[in-house]
């Protein structure tokens, strides 16, 4: 079931979503001091891409909410804004209510995307 919900993700959006991850990771490579933010961007769009079965848990600290400034004022606002604005258009349909939900929680790790950690969710 993952997987259908995971390709029929790729179609509703979740391409255009992690090639915007991608696209910041790239960004935030071209300098020197950039390139843990950018390898950060790279580690989030796996979520944007799959995000059916994965959770996401937020921890962090000082260093994590400096970082979270910084990028809540260059990256994080387009980023939250594109998959909010998905993720409204795909609640219109009851059918694409589990994908609009997914589209949220990309939203809100694009806030905030540092100190965050992805999960894998085993089912048994």
């Amino acid at each position: 079931m993952r997987l259908i919900g995971n390709l029929i993700w790729i179609i509703c959006g979740g391409f255009l979503s992690g090639l915007g991850w991608c696209l910041a990771g790239m960004i935030w490579c071209v300098t020197i001091i950039g390139i843990p933010i950018g390898l950060q961007c790279f580690k989030f769009s796996s979520i944007s891409f799959d995000p059916f079965g994965k959770e996401v848990a937020y921890e962090g600290g000082a260093v994590s909410f400096l970082v979270n400034v910084l990028w809540f004022l260059v990256s994080g606002i387009e980023l939250a804004m594109l998959n909010f604005g998905i993720g409204c258009l795909l609640c219109l349909t009851i059918v694409g209510i589990p994908f609009g939900v997914q589209f949220f929680k990309i939203a809100k790790l694009a806030l905030a995307p540092f100190g965050a950690n992805i999960y894998r969710v085993r089912y048994l």
